[in-house]
């Protein structure tokens, strides 16, 4: 289940795109590992997410993910896509979780998601 709210830090600021925060199950694809993540925030041009990770070098450059979104960002049903993002930063949270912002570079829409019960 995702929780999604507009961010109010960001309301003043001037980004070309709207920003969601939004609490949505990510995979990254790291060669061949499947990674585990959730988002933080979410725009069409950049997300934040956390994961737990030993070693953050591992995303040091561009990767690949997959996101689940609710209906309330697609105004329509759940459905994942994938992105093609390039990490802007790592940072080690209070609770030993790597946080990464990325850009997105590029997405498409795989399918509907299933819907969990």
């Amino acid at each position: 289940m995702a929780c999604i709210s507009q961010n109010p830090a960001t309301a003043n600021e001037r980004r070309v795109s709207q920003r969601f925060r939004i609490n949505a199950p990510v995979t990254l694809f790291i060669g061949d590992r499947e990674i585990p993540a959730y988002t933080r925030d979410l725009s069409n041009r950049g997300v934040y997410l956390y994961l737990v990770l030993d070693d953050p070098t591992l995303i040091d450059r561009d990767f690949e993910f997959v996101v689940e979104l609710p209906p309330e960002i697609t105004l329509s049903t759940c459905c994942q896509i994938r992105c093609r993002g390039r990490t802007a930063r790592t940072e080690k949270t209070a609770n030993n979780l790597t946080a990464i912002a990325a850009e997105i570079l590029d997405y498409s829409i795989l399918r509907e998601a299933v819907t969990r019960a």
